[in-house]
């Protein structure tokens, strides 16, 4: 080969990689029409403490993406209209700043409700373009009726003050109201709630449901999830497989078939990102490119 044609191939390479370069990864995916908000569930905040983060490896990968992505906080532990009434001040907030005309909701475990809640009764209808239920208890958690329904009013009323207590002094919580908050999650409050808070026509609802197969990876929910086993079937640990359906329900995550599962922590990618056989931040990076997708 001759000298002139070496010359020629290295220089078509020296053009041709910077292409290849930029070709290779789309830096909006995730470039939704509204921005994304993420709705933290119940028993903690956007940041646990100070150390770990609720949405962990989450946030900078859809950033990355091209998502404008904003994270709410309210009260780990208070009712669903008191959260809800915080969150939408946060929306409305949010909607300020971006100069957006609505968000995308992706909420997880209570965070579905509360955010239901301020759709159907706080006016952020017109305001919502999608709402992403992740591991949401829409009709209740029994491991919710077995605490709250298993001792008396005197008891549980003590027990929710100690929390309140840790709430109010370790997490931050402004005024907590732990007992309302373990009520508002059993199946008989939220058969009631679905009724006074029914999906508005003009927002696209779907959701995904977290599994357990053979253990929990996150180990302090594994005998909650036997209980729940029991007492209502396939489960992540709080919430069962039938109780997260709402909307467009799309599916079930369990991790790879190696894995014990996807448990209610792990799908959200808590204690720092550690999720055997789950990739938390592809999943939801799936999920905002399909409302990218679907022009929300």
């Amino acid at each position: 080969m001759s000298k002139k044609i070496i010359g020629i191939l290295a220089l078509f390479l020296v053009i041709s990689i910077p292409g290849i370069a930029l070709a290779g990864g789309s830096a909006d995916t995730c470039d939704t029409r509204y921005p994304v908000v993420l709705a933290h569930g119940m028993g903690a905040s956007a940041s646990i403490l100070g150390v770990m983060d609720y949405w962990w490896g989450i946030e900078g990968p859809l950033e990355d993406e091209g998502c404008d992505v904003y994270i709410t906080s309210v009260n780990g532990m208070d009712s669903t209209v008191n959260k809800a009434e915080d969150f939408r001040d946060q929306v409305l907030y949010i909607l300020a700043i971006s100069k957006a005309e609505k968000v995308n909701i992706i909420g997880h475990s209570h965070g579905t409700i509360y955010s239901r809640y301020a759709i159907s009764n706080l006016g952020l209808g017109s305001k919502v373009a999608s709402h992403t239920s992740i591991a949401g208890p829409h009709r209740g958690s029994e491991l919710a009726d077995l605490i709250m329904f298993s001792f008396n009013d005197g008891t549980v009323n003590a027990l929710g003050s100690a929390l309140d207590f840790v709430y109010a002094y370790l997490f931050g919580d402004s005024d907590p109201n732990s007992v309302e908050n373990g009520y508002d999650v059993t199946t008989t409050y939220m058969e009631i709630f679905n009724t006074y808070n029914p999906n508005d026509p003009n927002i696209y609802y779907q959701s995904w449901a977290a599994k357990a197969k053979w253990g929990c990876p996150s180990v302090l929910l594994e005998v909650p999830w036997m209980i729940m086993l029991s007492l209502a079937g396939d489960n992540d640990g709080l919430v069962s497989v039938e109780s997260a359906k709402w909307g467009n329900f799309r599916g079930v995550e369990d991790a790879a078939w190696w894995s014990p599962g996807c448990d209610h922590l792990n799908i959200v990618g808590m204690f720092f990102g550690i999720t055997p056989g789950f990739d938390a931040p592809d999943f939801y990076i799936d999920i905002v490119s399909d409302l990218k997708n679907r022009g929300v």
